[in-house]
């Protein structure tokens, strides 16, 4: 006998995707057209009429400059009083608003609630080329509500050295992960770019994925005019893919709402439990590079809540802005490099606008779950540089509880963390490091993370080009150097 689902529970009953791939300025989409068009797709994916009856518009905050873009679709769409809602930067944003508005649907503060988000990001990066102004609606106003907390994304320490970007910080987990794993630096390359080739087979299948040209795993690792070295051991095409013209909608409401509006049962999608936590901030203050212990107690919660182990997971998204974080999540959630830990073939192939990524996969997953009765499916978000950490587990049954979530802020405040020093002159053991590209020039300068005898991190440069060479092709990791009063570090052995 099917078990009667209370009429508070939350479910997602409606998706919607966009991609916009043409290469005519004429034909760009800007961001506030593509989530209207999302949320009305979404809305006639839920086969019922239901915009109007939207309690709640939430927006992921994207780099255009729309101030209340929550109310702008809300009038646009005949649910003008609806809540207005926005949040702050960040890859974790999406899970979190959804695992949100699961607790303010089962708490009966909203019934029907509207998320979405989009960037043209592509359009825009040709239309700055060539000088082209693209149209922008003005949007002014502020929400109602803003979800979120924002830090800095970097240490003042990193900064100080010039520590600015993800593609600074990844390689350097990346790194340590080869030497925690006693890798070559040839295996290991092997070894990832075979991981990214299968995520890029999974693109293939995926109809919404940004890039749908199929890549071997040495077209991946190898550089070339159209793959350059972004910053080592990372090319081109082991980078997230943020520049494209890409949103997503979903429609998420009560049991109840969705039985009064008549939406099928085969429609409905549950959120079965979520959990957040952040890692200590920032990569100078974390333990290690080649592990994240935090991610590892936020996706173990949310499977005890969800009463799931790894291996009866069906369907997997790690949030996949570069192969270190899906190979640490992997490794701390239970989860077989050689399993498909993907949906849409990540922040690569799939690609995926700043933000928004993760509603691409949630997305997706919907579809896979509706496809395939009586499955589960695990979403993970990143924010910061691997340590905002936001979770949920999905599944096409009802679950036997309500929608549970938790933060788990104090237990992972209470590991292990590392001092960082500002300053220091004298020897260390190299802990990680990335050599970065310009362009098509060669390797201009590493970020070395540096372990002194008291168990302190410390940052420094090389500038030395035949040091930058050999920490591309030799193993760095580990080897004892001096770092100097001008703060460049030298005098490896």
């Amino acid at each position: 006998m099917k078990k009667a689902v209370k009429d508070y529970t939350p479910v997602i009953v409606g998706i919607g995707q966009l991609l916009n791939r043409s290469r005519d300025l004429g034909d760009a989409i800007e961001p506030i057209e593509m989530m209207l068009a999302c949320l009305r797709a979404a809305e006639e994916d839920s086969e019922s009429k239901l915009l109007g009856d939207v309690d709640s518009m939430r927006v992921i905050r994207g780099i255009w400059d729309y101030g209340n873009p929550a109310r702008y679709l809300s009038e646009a769409l005949g649910c003008g009083k609806a809540q207005s809602i926005g949040t702050l930067f960040g890859g974790n944003q999406v899970q979190a608003v959804i695992n949100r508005s699961c607790l303010d649907i089962q708490s009966g503060q909203n019934s029907l609630i509207a998320i979405t988000g989009a960037e043209n990001g592509s359009s825009s990066s040709r239309a700055r080329k060539e000088g082209i102004k693209l149209i922008a609606t003005e949007i002014r106003g502020h929400p109602d509500e803003i979800l979120g907390s924002q830090k800095p994304e970097h240490h003042d320490f990193e900064i100080a050295k010039g520590i600015k970007q993800a593609i600074q910080v990844y390689p350097m987990y990346e790194n340590a992960i080869r030497a925690a794993r006693q890798e070559s630096v040839a295996d290991h390359l092997k070894r990832v770019s075979e991981l990214w080739a299968r995520f890029n087979e999974v693109a293939l299948q995926n109809p919404n994925a940004w890039i749908k040209d199929e890549f071997t795993a040495e077209e991946i690792r190898t550089p070339t005019d159209a793959n350059r070295r972004i910053s080592f051991p990372y090319t081109k095409m082991m980078n997230a893919n943020m520049v494209v013209d890409m949103g997503a909608a979903l429609i998420l409401c009560s049991v109840g709402k969705a039985r009064e509006l008549g939406i099928p049962e085969r429609k409905w999608i549950y959120p079965v439990a979520g959990v957040q936590g952040y890692d200590h901030f920032s990569a100078s203050v974390r333990d290690n590079f080649y592990s994240s212990p935090g991610l590892g107690l936020v996706g173990k919660k949310v499977m005890e809540l969800a009463k799931i182990s790894p291996e009866e997971i069906d369907y997997v998204d790690l949030y996949s802005c570069f192969p270190s974080a899906v190979q640490i999540a992997a490794r701390e959630l239970g989860f077989s490099e050689e399993r498909a830990l993907t949906v849409t073939g990540g922040l690569t192939f799939g690609g995926g606008p700043l933000n928004n990524y993760v509603m691409h996969a949630v997305a997706r997953t919907a579809e896979l779950l509706r496809e395939t009765p009586e499955t589960t499916a695990f979403v993970s978000a990143n924010g910061g540089n691997l340590y905002k950490h936001v979770h949920c587990v999905y599944s096409s049954q009802a679950p036997e509880e309500p929608f549970q979530f938790e933060n788990i802020q104090r237990e992972i405040d209470a590991l292990p963390s590392r001092v960082c020093l500002p300053e220091y002159n004298g020897k260390v053991d190299v802990e990680s490091y990335s050599v970065m590209y310009t362009g098509d020039k060669p390797a201009i300068i590493a970020y070395c993370s540096g372990i002194t005898n008291d168990g302190a991190r410390v940052w420094s440069n090389c500038y030395d080009e035949d040091v930058l060479h050999d920490m591309t092709e030799m193993e760095f990791c580990g080897r004892t150097a001096v770092i100097k009063h001008d703060g460049t570090i030298g005098n490896f052995s």
